[in-house]
């Protein structure tokens, strides 16, 4: 039962994408392993062998070449320093969109939890228009900021960066990560920031790899705690809702990020990858 799970069902002849416990015990049958066998059976072997067929997750497979290396090592850099360069004047920034957040009202009232019960949501819903949110992290403090955007552009990006940088305007230094997004690397924006913010210093995060940016775990962060089961009745509703979230993320949740992930531990990976 064991080898069969960890068979893709088109290696035993079958179309099916995925087994569940059902259609591995039927397969198990037909295949002579068991003369009978119910599904919870076989959701008993697959425990006790810590096997999941029901569970599967996305990821992106990053290219480690030398170009990875160069780029993933500056971000890592920042990470590992991020205190000590705090100490001496300079700053980490990392910045992340969230774009088209969803402004949905439910056609009718979640019901409330009650003993026995959990929140019921209502599956249908009214579209009111959608939000693009930017948010900042500062590395060495885990706060955030985050800014509405009307379109994931370039232009909306520049209207906001003279927000985003002044805190930090007695900086000697900005390390700005952010992934190459087309608002991020579009030649304006490129342009306005060695124009109007020579101390800023911008870094991208390598090819598929987004998930050095630690921006995104803060959208993740924040999103299940601030947008799901959210219930909105307008877009202007969602957009107050944002603009009062991430100061209560603040005062409640922030904290910076430990980030366990070496420069060195990267150089290992490539090295394996590339040998």
């Amino acid at each position: 039962m064991e080898r069969l799970a960890c068979c893709e069902p088109a290696g035993v002849g079958l179309h099916m994408t995925h087994w569940s416990t059902r259609s591995l015990a039927r397969a198990a049958q037909l295949r002579g392993i068991a003369s009978t066998i119910s599904h919870s059976t076989v959701a008993l072997i697959l425990r006790d062998a810590e096997l999941q067929p029901h569970r599967w997750r996305y990821w992106k497979t990053p290219t480690p070449d030398d170009t990875f290396r160069a780029k993933a090592a500056k971000v890592l850099w920042c990470y590992e320093n991020a205190h000590s360069l705090a100490e001496r004047g300079e700053v980490v920034l990392c910045v992340d969109e969230k774009p088209n957040i969803q402004a949905l009202e439910r056609r009718c009232p979640s019901r409330s939890m009650k003993p026995g019960l959990i929140q019921h949501q209502e599956f249908e819903y009214v579209r009111h228009g959608t939000v693009n949110f930017l948010a900042k992290l500062v590395v060495h403090t885990g706060k955030m900021r985050g800014w509405c955007l009307e379109h994931n552009d370039s232009a909306s990006l520049r209207a906001v960066l003279p927000q985003l940088l002044w805190e930090h305007r007695q900086a000697r230094r900005i390390h700005l990560i952010w992934d190459a997004g087309s608002s991020h690397m579009a030649h304006p924006t490129r342009s306005f920031l060695s124009s109007y913010y020579p101390q800023v210093r911008v870094l991208f995060t390598p090819a598929h790899a987004s998930w050095l940016d630690q921006a995104e775990l803060l959208l993740r962060a924040f999103g299940a705690r601030y947008l799901q089961r959210g219930d909105w009745a307008s877009r202007s509703e969602l957009i107050e809702h944002l603009n009062a979230s991430w100061p209560e993320y603040n005062r409640l949740y922030a904290h910076p990020f430990t980030w366990s992930w070496t420069r060195t531990q990267m150089h290992r990976w490539v090295d394996r990858y590339q040998s």
